[in-house]
């Protein structure tokens, strides 16, 4: 037999328990590839498939395309999204995260999951003293007036290599604030 029938087979036995599984821990599911391979709908039509939970994490609009697969999964409560949002501001999430929806889009992304009565909550993430940290309840107000039912917030981590990214990137940005920024991290 081959792996996916061993899977299915595994997964169909009476003594199968499911458990949460989160999309996007470290990489998010709605990458750009994401809207012409449809990976993560496919994986979503699985959980539903086999009253699976699943969180996800996200910081792309592009999760409102798989309503209606979340719809079912949450009449069934077996779904939680969660949208990170780094800033209000359009021009600082464009210098830190380019590459994926920018504040309005991720509010609206909110606000649809909720008006369709899929769990969502919000990531202020991530925070970074000195630079976003005054935004955290403006943040908070704009999800709450979205629908979103909860609010975490991760500390920006610099393991390793990215330490020193980090910095010169800061540098280059916000020459003005990087040693306020760097010695409030630490």
């Amino acid at each position: 037999q081959d792996a996916p029938e061993l899977l299915e087979q595994a997964l169909r036995k009476k003594t199968w328990q499911p458990q949460v599984v989160a999309l996007s821990g470290n990489t998010d599911c709605y990458q750009p590839a994401e809207r012409r391979l449809e990976i993560t709908r496919r994986c979503l039509e699985v959980f539903l498939e086999f009253r699976n939970p699943v969180t996800i994490i996200t910081k792309n609009h592009l999760v409102t395309r798989d309503t209606d697969i979340l719809q079912e999964l949450a009449a069934l409560d077996l779904v939680n999204v969660i949208v990170s949002i780094t800033s209000l501001r359009p021009e600082l999430t464009n210098l830190m995260e380019s590459r994926t929806s920018r504040p309005k889009g991720r509010l609206h992304a909110v606000e649809t999951l909720a008006r369709a009565g899929i769990p969502v909550g919000v990531n202020v993430a991530p925070l970074i003293p000195g630079l976003n940290d005054e935004e955290i309840p403006a943040i908070l107000e704009a999800v709450a007036n979205c629908g979103g039912l909860w609010a975490n917030y991760i500390m920006v981590r610099l393991p390793g290599p990215v330490r020193a990214l980090f910095q010169d990137w800061l540098e280059r940005h916000f020459p003005d604030r990087t040693a306020k920024v760097l010695n409030r991290i630490r």
